[in-house]
C-alpha cells in the first residue's frame, strides 16, 4: 500500500511543479430524499419571473452552437 500513496504523492508533486493546484468542489447530492422536490419548488418561484426570462434569452443568445447539429 505504501508504493500506492508514494506514487500518488509524486504525481500530486508534479502537478504542483506544472503549476497547477488541487481544489475541492462540494456540490449537491442528487440522489438524496428531497432533491427533486427542492427542484420544482425553486423552479416554480422563477417561472413567471421577468428577470429570469431575460436572463435565459442572454444565454440563448450568447450560446456559441457552432458545430453542432440539431
Amino acid at each position: 500500500m505504501a508504493g500506492v500513496i508514494e506514487r500518488v504523492q509524486k504525481h500530486r508533486t508534479n502537478l504542483r511543479k506544472s503549476g497547477l493546484r488541487p481544489v475541492q468542489i462540494w456540490v449537491p447530492d442528487t440522489r438524496s430524499a428531497g432533491f427533486a422536490q427542492e427542484c420544482v419548488r425553486q423552479s416554480a418561484l422563477l417561472k413567471h419571473d421577468p428577470q429570469e426570462k431575460d436572463i435565459l434569452e442572454f444565454l440563448d443568445e450568447a450560446a456559441s452552437r457552432d458545430g453542432w447539429s440539431a
